[in-house]
């Protein structure tokens, strides 16, 4: 009956954990994108223009704010399947980890919530590149 239990208090960190694999698929393909472009200009970089070069670095500034913001959410999704691991120890061996639980899961809330908020910085320097 405990694993009956375990398994209904992993369900919510389990479809947290496709959640944010989902979000990672979004940050990594930005992160592609990203490098493509950069690749592109810095293949013609003698005949780049000062708008380019001044992509070029914007390009950089992205691809810190992207790498940031999948490190920070693969941290999430890291701790969250801790969380699901310990769940399961837990009850296998009949210790009460609730309060390691606890800390975990407010710090793969912590990393997600800075993964989101470096890749919203991502996507508002990317808005720079639609001239107006």
């Amino acid at each position: 009956m405990e694993v009956a239990s375990a398994i209904q208090l992993a369900v919510a960190p389990a479809f947290l954990l496709t959640a944010i694999g989902a979000t990672l698929t979004v940050m990594t393909n930005r992160l592609a994108r990203i490098i493509d472009r950069f690749r592109v200009l810095n293949e013609v970089r003698s005949k780049l223009s000062n708008d380019d070069l001044v992509e070029l670095n914007m390009l950089r500034l992205r691809a810190k704010w992207t790498h940031w913001a999948i490190a920070l959410t693969t941290l999430s999704a890291l701790l969250t399947c801790i969380v699901i691991a310990s769940i399961f120890i837990g009850t296998e061996i009949q210790f009460n980890f609730d309060q390691f639980i606890a800390f975990l899961f407010i710090g793969a809330m912590s990393a997600l919530i800075l993964g989101l908020i470096s890749f919203t910085r991502e996507v508002t320097l990317s808005k720079n590149v639609v001239k107006q």
